[in-house]
């Protein structure tokens, strides 16, 4: 029997994995949010194996791998990356070639294995700040010298971090659109009539940080209002001292 944490981003979906791995006599930890605190506790007592599907927000999955990594503790903690579209797999297996990769039928063949698969010498790549060190946040957010960029509910201090950019008043036909917002009360408003362009441009939802906000937008909340109105985000960036986003494409619908 095996002690797993199990990382998956929604709950429905996870209880497939559950009920799988608990039938088979596995001990599985599960959460359906990542918080830092959590990383902490995996780096004070790790787990036998780390299950991670790439099925839903793979780009998060990768980073929390890749955070396992640097990590002495958990260094060796074998990494089970299960489904995902081939591509975002490829892209997991480039950065982590000696973690293990299998389908969902496959799971179960692939733990019994695990004491083959595990590592002495676990390769480690860099850190996520280390990766986009030197960048502009320009180029963090993906825009080009030329790109037409719309700012909505923008601060003025925020159009001079783009360089040599065409700024436009509609996100119809802009390269990236970026919607700071402030107040709660609007925000689902204001997402949901932007919500068709995500498809189309890059489109980032941006908001105070820290203690700087103090009206209940954050992180989470804009997650979730992303999720229940049929976007996900893949992305997110420090825009400066003040302001952070999240970038959102639409959600695939997957044929039954």
């Amino acid at each position: 029997m095996l002690r797993l944490r199990l990382i998956h981003w929604k709950a429905a979906e996870a209880d497939r994995y559950l009920a799988l791995l608990r039938d088979a006599g596995h001990r599985v930890e599960y959460y359906n949010e990542f918080s830092p605190q959590m990383m902490r506790e995996w780096r004070k007592s790790p787990p036998d194996a780390f299950v991670i599907d790439l099925s839903r927000l793979p780009s998060h999955g990768r980073e929390i791998a890749i955070a396992l990594r640097q990590s002495k503790s958990t260094r060796t903690v074998p990494l089970v990356f299960c489904e995902g579209e081939a591509e975002k797999v490829e892209k997991v297996k480039a950065i982590l070639p000696d973690a293990v990769f299998c389908s969902f039928a496959g799971l179960k063949a692939a733990l019994r294995r695990l004491p083959k698969t595990l590592t002495r010498e676990p390769v480690v790549p860099a850190a996520m700040m280390d990766r986009y060190a030197g960048r502009s946040v320009a180029q963090k957010l993906g825009v080009k010298p030329g790109d037409k960029v719309c700012l909505l509910e923008a601060p003025g201090d925020v159009a001079e971090l783009f360089g040599d950019v065409v700024f436009v008043e509609s996100p119809l036909g802009a390269a990236v659109t970026l919607l700071f917002v402030a107040e709660p009360q609007e925000m689902r408003r204001q997402v949901s009539e932007l919500r068709s362009i995500a498809g189309q441009t890059k489109f980032w939802v941006c908001w105070k940080k820290g203690k700087r906000a103090d009206n209940g937008v954050g992180e989470t909340l804009i997650r979730e209002t992303g999720l229940s109105l049929g976007l996900v985000d893949y992305k997110v960036c420090a825009i400066n001292k003040v302001w952070s986003g999240l970038c959102f494409a639409a959600q695939k619908v997957k044929n039954s």
